[in-house]
Formats: C-alpha cells, sequence, structure tokens
C-alpha cells in the first residue's frame, strides 16, 4: 500500500503525562483522509507532531514516515516543511500583495525567473479555486481578501510548493456558511490528485470531504496523571 505517511505508535507527551495516543495510522497516496475526534483529543496536536512543530515542552515517541522517509526530532527541518505543509486553521496573510503571499513558501526553498515562479503561483491559485477571484488584481494588498480568500490564498500558498501532503486543520471552522462551502468545493477538488490529511470537529464534513477516517479517543484517566520521575 502506497503511504505518503505512515504513523506507528505515535505519543505526545507533557514531562510524564501522555495527552495524545498511542495511535497509528497511514495516509494513502491521493487520498483525503479526516482525522476526528472529541475535543481534547489531540486533533491538531497530532498534525504538529508530523512536522515537528510541537509546543515546547511538549515530546513525541513512535515513528513518523513521510514519503518513505523517517521523521527525525529536529526543529528547523526546512525539507520537511516543503514537503509536508500545515495550513492552519486561522488563515495566515502577511504584508504584501496577493501574487507575494501566494509565492511565500515557494520563494524559499527555489529560485526561479519571476515567469516561472509566476506561472507556479497561477496554477496554485487555480487549483486553490481562487484564480478567477483576483486575477485581475494579483498586485493589491491580500488584506483586502474576505476570511474565505484568505483561507483558500494560505491553501494556494501550500499547493505552490507541490507538497507530499496537505495537513488541513479545521479550514473552516472559523468560516460563515457561505465561505465554508466555497473552501470545501476546493478541497474536495482535490481529491484522488492531492493527499490530504484534515482535521475537523464536525462528521458531517469529514463524510462530505473524506475517502476514510482516523478517529482518536480522549487519552484514559490513567494517562493524564503524571507519574513521579
Amino acid at each position: 500500500m502506497d503511504h505518503v505517511i505512515t504513523v506507528r505508535e505515535l505519543r505526545v507527551r507533557d514531562r510524564n503525562k501522555t495527552l495524545v495516543g498511542p495511535v497509528s495510522f497511514g495516509v494513502e497516496h491521493g487520498s483525503t483522509t479526516g482525522l476526528c475526534g472529541p475535543s481534547g483529543a489531540g486533533k491538531s496536536t497530532v498534525l504538529r507532531a508530523l512536522v515537528d512543530l510541537l509546543p515546547a515542552g511538549l515530546t513525541r515517541e513512535g515513528r513518523i514516515e513521510v514519503a518513505g522517509r523517517p521523521v527525525a526530532s529536529r526543529k528547523g527541518d526546512a525539507d520537511l516543511r516543503a514537503k509536508v505543509v500545515l495550513v492552519p486553521q486561522t488563515p495566515v496573510v502577511f504584508g504584501g500583495s496577493i501574487l507575494d503571499n501566494a509565492l511565500f513558501g515557494l520563494r524559499h526553498v527555489m529560485r526561479a525567473r519571476r515567469e516561472v515562479l509566476g506561472d507556479r503561483a497561477e496554477q496554485a491559485l487555480k487549483e486553490a479555486g481562487l484564480w478567477k477571484e483576483v486575477r485581475d488584481r494579483l498586485d493589491s494588498p491580500a488584506q483586502t481578501l474576505s476570511a474565505g480568500q484568505r483561507q483558500r490564498l494560505c491553501l494556494a500558498r501550500a499547493l505552490a510548493l507541490e507538497p507530499a501532503a496537505l495537513l488541513l486543520d479545521e479550514p473552516t471552522s472559523a468560516l460563515d456558511e457561505r465561505s465554508r462551502d466555497t473552501v470545501e468545493e476546493s478541497v474536495a477538488a482535490l481529491r484522488g490528485r492531492r493527499t490530504v490529511l484534515l482535521v475537523s470537529h464536525d462528521p458531517a464534513q469529514v463524510d462530505r470531504l473524506c475517502d476514510r477516517t482516523v478517529r482518536l479517543e480522549l487519552p484514559s484517566a490513567e494517562s493524564l496523571v503524571a507519574v513521579p520521575s
């Protein structure tokens, strides 16, 4: 089975407390996999563990492989984060134009002529379902976009990197219904072409968008009790 992401016995700990896990799953090439579970089960924490961006003080155990390569626990692995790109719940828009934002990550990993970068940005914006809305104002400030457009711009910024997988953390939870539907359409259009791991608190959204579901459970009471060292 062709897994882009493989997770085996992942645990995330805060000192002697187990906050997440153990959890094991695989994400197949071209699939959209939903990661769901009750509040506090650690869905977003799992995404951050996959790209080694856990908050200070938290550690992970277990084995993670991305594109067949073990993920070592070392901060600042830019190569990893260009292969598996995390799109956070709240869209992060930088100062500058819409085009600058679409190319923000790519310019850090690729040197190319302006025309080549422009082509990559156009393709990514099309794939994110935003191109028709912004093609005539690429030089406009990104802050002029609506919340739903900003989320799709963040998706385009990730897609411009041609990642092995996208990690989407509650991509519609901060949006109104209309914007949510538009972002969902963009995510649905990736199905079968991109590898996506989607965190959502909405089971209906997972059913609409995902090929399979991985469910996290709350840690047991015993695992939440610190064991004296």
